[in-house]
């Protein structure tokens, strides 16, 4: 029988096969189904034209008010209230809203619904996220979140894969965000085109669950089906801290067939940040000349977890953010908003002129509580920088690490961490 990489193992399990291979088209069950408020509205529209039975398992969905909640103008007040009003009727467990919820990406990991070697897929796009965790997760289209929810099935074509062996420890103010930018900026936002991004070797002893979260969260931008971690001790002991069920573990076949490997030394990667308009535009310091800025983000579902907050008011401590910097600081989820205020954490950030926000994925996606101008930079921990991503088409978004962001607040231009600690 063919090797298989991780993912086709996942797949293959879930599609009562006893071997994929890439190119297959397969029918699998999935673990979880993921909207937001955005896309849920459509998917629900969609559901009731197929189902009249209800929701094939209410435990194995989740609806997350988060884009634009709280709720920015009186169409998406509308959008929320019909997600409100499917989940009370359906009976959906997993339904989180305002003072409630958190940034899906971010709220999944932290409730523990989400184990190594289940299947998610999820009408957003960084629903990849939850490679990290040794899950198959992947973005979908609104009526496959709909099928998903009435049949608990969807269709995948089975992915090839790249592997990228990580080795090396990284330097001090490097992080997860600058290795996913440095591989995006080395193969490119079309390198890893409906592949599977596989993450291996010694390396990732190194690398927290924060920094795994956000390379696979940025997998989509370099245009893959998913990214995946090998599943290590690193990951049991946080699947058992959050309380997830028992985890599946598949690991690669030593013969599995790769398109491409790439080794990667961790500890040859400095601080990174994308320039506009695109992920792959990466330069490290040695390339940014002075780029004054208007604005910073610190937050997401990239960026937005305890220690990135922790990371970023290490930076900003007895500080004070530059005139004519707006910065504004997100944590992800109420959990790690309360953890910050007992840590100490929001004070800083007030203390040093920065706003504090509830958690919204709002001004990642030009939604709300930080909309550019035109002319108009910013510094963000998101994970997109197209053409007007964050507002005004003529403005520009630098997507950066919370080390570089802080960092960058403080001094009123792109920077790097050790130009103010």
């Amino acid at each position: 029988m063919k090797a298989m990489t991780m993912t086709q193992k996942i797949l293959a399990s879930h599609a009562g096969l006893p071997h994929v291979e890439a190119g297959q088209l397969l029918l699998a069950n999935v673990d979880m189904v993921l909207g937001n408020d955005i896309t849920s509205p459509v998917a629900i529209n969609e559901f009731a034209k197929i189902s009249g039975n209800g929701v094939f398992d209410k435990k194995k969905i989740s609806m997350v008010m988060d884009h634009f909640v709280p709720n920015k103008d009186i169409k998406a007040a509308e959008q929320s209230k019909k997600c409100r009003e499917f989940a009370c009727n359906m009976g959906i467990e997993n339904f989180y809203d305002c003072g409630k919820m958190g940034v899906e990406h971010a709220l999944l990991p932290e409730r523990g619904l989400v184990t190594s070697g289940d299947i998610v897929i999820g009408a957003d796009s960084h629903t990849c996220t939850y490679g990290a965790l040794g899950a198959f997760s992947t973005g979908v289209g609104s009526t496959d979140m709909a099928v998903g929810m009435a049949s608990g099935l969807a269709w995948f074509k089975v992915p090839s894969a790249i592997k990228f062996i990580l080795t090396g420890k990284m330097q001090k103010w490097v992080s997860g965000k600058d290795i996913i930018l440095h591989i995006i900026g080395k193969i490119g936002v079309s390198g890893a085109l409906y592949k599977s991004m596989e993450f291996t070797g010694d390396g990732l002893k190194n690398l927290t669950i924060n920094d795994r979260l956000c390379m696979a969260n940025m997998a989509i931008e370099a245009g893959a089906k998913n990214g995946i971690f090998e599943v290590d001790e690193i990951t049991l002991d946080f699947l058992k801290d959050v309380g997830a069920k028992q985890p599946v573990i598949y690991k690669a076949d030593e013969a599995a067939e790769y398109d491409e490997v790439f080794e990667i030394d961790l500890s040859k990667i400095t601080p990174t940040v994308a320039f506009p308009h695109l992920p792959e535009n990466t330069k490290t310091f040695d390339e940014i000349g002075e780029v004054k800025i208007d604005q910073v983000i610190i937050g997401s579902c990239t960026n937005g977890r305890l220690q990135d907050l922790i990371e970023a008011a290490e930076i900003m401590k007895g500080k004070t953010v530059a005139d004519g910097v707006r910065t504004i600081v997100i944590p992800a989820t109420q959990k790690i908003y309360l953890q910050a205020m007992e840590m100490g954490l929001l004070k800083i950030f007030v203390e040093a002129g920065a706003a504090v926000s509830t958690p919204t994925c709002g001004p990642c996606l030009g939604g709300h509580m930080g909309i550019l101008a035109k002319g108009e930079r910013a510094v963000a921990t998101t994970n997109r920088n197209f053409v007007g991503r964050m507002g005004h088409p003529e403005s520009e978004v630098y997507l950066a690490s919370p080390t570089v962001a802080a960092a960058s607040a403080i001094t009123g231009k792109i920077s790097q961490p050790r130009e103010v600690v």
